[in-house]
């Protein structure tokens, strides 16, 4: 029988490993930290994060956490940017290149050209004596001397304490740059936090095609523009205010009353002073207000109530702001 017991013993013995490696890691943040931020910060192009085999992983994984967090960067693999990718590269960029050895061929091959670029180059390494670390411009020493391994070789805490500086890194530079929720969910329209904080604007039917007539029209007029639109209601404007609107359900109850005039003024029979709601609060709170109304179309209008868009629930559920 397998000792269990040892199995967990030596799965908390990994962790406890792991730990004392971001201890470190957090103890090691200094005065090259905030140069790479600066750096980061300030420069024209993007970051290109650059790393090989386990690092290379790691190095994918820290560029998409910068792209999706306000820091426009994208990942080159080493041996790839050896072989054409490294056109991708510019002397606008900073570049984020990554060997716990710092001895990495595929990467320190790189170096000759991105100093001929002008990229500033930003290393993060466990050997601050290293070929790359003696080329950079700002080394991130990442002092990890005894790996999760047994054998001591393969890159477990290494790994971790890397990972975690490249979050380090990410998330400080979205607190400096101001980076919030609504700026993650541009960047993220497919998530389920795109889809909550979707805007009014971005589901509504925008000026200039609405269902909008003249305070002084004709019943006849309203139902032929509610017909073209099939939005189930026509907006009553008066000096380019929204002053009121006519709805499906209220030409029903016109029908059924019996005194159906069709060359009736069309402001004798809206419903005045209709609910509408800014363009810039959320398509979810649009859905609230319109279902505490019991209502299924809104009218969008600015702060002089000219109607600027009109959303109906429909277009709400199908953006997926529930």
């Amino acid at each position: 029988m397998p000792d269990q017991h040892q199995w967990l013993e030596k799965a908390r013995d990994v962790l406890q490993i792991e730990i004392a490696a971001l201890e470190a890691q957090r103890s090691a943040l200094g005065a090259p930290f905030i140069q790479a931020i600066e750096t980061i910060l300030n420069i024209d192009g993007r970051l290109v994060v650059v790393g090989m085999g386990k690092s290379g992983i790691i190095a994918k994984k820290i560029a998409a956490t910068f792209a999706s967090t306000g820091t426009p960067a994208f990942f080159v693999h080493a041996a790839e940017a050896q072989h054409g990718d490294l056109g991708m590269i510019t002397g606008h960029d900073a570049v984020l290149m990554l060997s716990h050895s710092g001895e990495t061929a595929e990467v320190c091959g790189l170096i000759p050209e991105l100093k001929r670029r002008g990229a500033r180059i930003i290393a993060m390494t466990g050997n601050p004596a290293s070929t790359l670390a003696e080329h950079a411009d700002i080394v991130l020493h990442i002092p990890v001397t005894q790996e999760a391994c047994p054998l001591n070789l393969a890159p477990t805490a290494s790994t971790t304490a890397t990972l975690a500086l490249g979050d380090t890194l990410a998330v400080v530079l979205l607190h400096e740059r101001g980076f919030r929720e609504e700026d993650f969910a541009r960047v993220h329209p497919a998530g389920s936090l795109g889809r909550k904080l979707l805007k009014v604007r971005d589901v509504m039917h925008a000026a200039p095609d609405l269902p909008l007539i003249e305070a002084d029209a004709s019943l006849r007029d309203a139902i032929m523009m509610m017909s073209r639109f099939r939005l189930g209601i026509t907006g009553i404007t008066e000096s380019g205010r929204l002053i009121g609107c006519l709805s499906d359900g209220d030409l029903r109850r016109i029908l059924e009353s019996g005194h159906m005039d069709l060359d009736a003024a069309v402001h004798e029979l809206m419903h005045p002073n209709p609910t509408t709601i800014d363009a810039d609060r959320l398509a979810s709170e649009a859905l609230h207000l319109m279902e505490s109304k019991k209502i299924t179309v809104l009218f969008a209008c600015d702060a002089e109530q000219r109607a600027t868009g009109i959303v109906h629930m429909h277009d709400i559920l199908n953006g997926g702001a529930q």
